[in-house]
């Protein structure tokens, strides 16, 4: 990790500081930064929103939420982290900028000694998708995206067409290398290890293809009901919640070409050529879910058409990946909870043992069902996990499968780190490897094809399952690697 030593002064103004976003995951994550002693030497937070708060109002809404999130005040440093927080109040809009520009060149005096110029303004959207555009057309209109980055939550636009006016909305103000899009599951821990075990370890980087690979399967099931944000996941639904934007995000990761350098740039780049790459769902490959009941919640609409399930099989057009399934899935309300990624290896051809599947020899059928895993559990602190087949210890000639795994946060002298703790901490540096380019978010919309245009089927399923049976058929002939189906 950078030593943050170097980074000049900065504002970091979080617009929507009072909602469910910033109280569970940004204010979280930067006290979590304040104490490993990863913020910039002189900084100022500022809240901004409608709510009629005075600074320590909302300093103390930050305690309260920190103690129900965590990390926990009483931890520390919170009187010096508290003493840094400020609200600016009555909103902010073109016509109107409430008090945040008085509250940000107040700030600026107090950090650059006499000189604001000296200072960098991060701006951290923390707000609904509809006030992206509305909120970065004033941030040019009242002077404050001058020496400043600006940050969006997904889902950067909800298609193709609103995508593109709301890029080019934001580029009226901003220059490309001062935007920042994140993608939370870029900044897992875990995530970065598929970069690191493919281009640093010949073993891996050698069977990183189709002549070797069967199936890529990225698998995010969730126990999770919907009811505490039903009005917003209603408006969103499965696909847009996570496939079209971090499903598809690890999916580049592990199709990439190996890119020229570590840079920003060069991964950026060869993220977006993964995805231009991506061949559009057809209907056939996509299926859709709802669980028994969604439409009984309150603020759900009675003929939801919504899917809580998503499951898809997508082909990578390139000569290393060409004809290999890449199947993704994730819903609410499932039987286990997981973030997982798996390269399903192919049987060895020949030889003197029986293929795993080889279910027409009767004398191979007690024999494991999947050889060779890499597996990423991108959930927590993240593992690595490979599974072998090895000869069962004893008097018989015996396969039998075992797994060896790597917890991250056992690794010696490591520090893992939140994904959004590691987000914040790269904008407050500039560093933009982690977050997406607009060129490999427009080629995104364009590979979701059927995932979005509503042709696939709904299909409903038991909450605690594993989602509609229909999506057995995306998996043939290996199989999901989870669950009982």
């Amino acid at each position: 990790m950078t030593d943050p030593g170097d980074t000049p002064p900065t504002v970091f103004v979080l617009f929507g500081a009072s909602g469910d976003l910033a109280a569970r995951l940004v204010l979280p994550a930067f006290f979590r930064l304040a104490q490993e002693e990863l913020l910039p030497p002189q900084w100022q937070l500022i809240g901004s929103g409608r709510r009629k708060l005075s600074d320590d109002d909302f300093r103390a809404h930050v305690h309260e939420k920190l103690t129900e999130f965590g990390p926990k005040p009483d931890d520390g440093p919170w009187e010096e982290f508290a003493s840094r927080l400020h609200f600016a109040s009555d909103g902010f809009s073109v016509d109107d900028p409430g008090r945040l520009v008085e509250k940000v060149e107040q700030a600026e005096q107090e950090l650059g000694d006499g000189d604001p110029s000296s200072v960098q303004r991060v701006h951290y959207l923390g707000v609904p998708p509809t006030a992206f555009g509305p909120t970065t057309e004033a941030l040019g209109a009242h002077g404050l995206a001058e020496r400043s980055r600006v940050v969006y939550e997904k889902p950067f636009g909800t298609s193709l067409e609103s995508f593109r006016k709301l890029d080019e909305a934001v580029h009226q103000v901003y220059d490309e290398s001062f935007v920042y899009r994140i993608d939370h599951f870029l900044g897992k821990e875990a995530t970065q290890q598929l970069r690191a075990l493919r281009f640093a370890n010949g073993l891996f980087g050698s069977s990183w293809d189709r002549h070797h690979v069967a199936s890529v399967q990225i698998d995010v099931p969730e126990t999770l009901d919907v009811a505490d944000r039903a009005e917003f996941y209603d408006e969103t639904g499965a696909v847009l919640d996570m496939l079209v934007t971090h499903l598809f995000q690890v999916a580049a990761e592990i199709a990439m070409e190996p890119p020229a350098t570590l840079s920003s740039d060069d991964i950026a780049q060869a993220r977006a050529d993964a995805v231009k790459a991506f061949r559009p769902l057809a209907t056939s490959d996509v299926i859709r879910g709802q669980f028994d009941g969604y439409r009984d919640i309150d603020a759900v609409a009675e003929d939801s058409d919504t899917e809580t399930f998503v499951a898809a099989r997508m082909y990578v057009d390139t000569d290393r990946w060409r004809d290999v399934p890449f199947l993704m899935r994730t819903g609410k309300k499932m039987a286990e909870s997981h973030q997982k990624v798996s390269l399903i290896m192919r049987d060895p051809e020949g030889g003197p043992y029986c293929a795993p599947g080889d279910t027409g020899n009767p004398e191979c059928a007690d024999i494991p069902q999947r050889g060779n895993v890499i597996r990423f559990d991108l959930s927590g602190d993240g593992e690595l996990g490979i599974s072998m087949n090895i000869e069962l210890p004893g008097s018989q000639s015996e396969l039998t499968t075992q797994w060896t795994t790597i917890p991250l946060h056992d690794v010696h002298g490591g520090d893992p780190l939140p994904p959004y703790v590691r987000l914040i901490h790269d904008i407050l540096l500039g560093d933009r490897t982690l977050f997406t380019r607009p060129d490999g978010l427009e080629d995104v919309w364009e590979a979701a094809g059927a995932a979005l245009d509503g042709s696939a089927e709904l299909h409903s399923y038991e909450p605690g399952s594993w989602g509609p049976r229909e999506a057995l058929q995306l998996a043939e002939p290996v199989g999901w690697t989870l669950g009982d189906q």
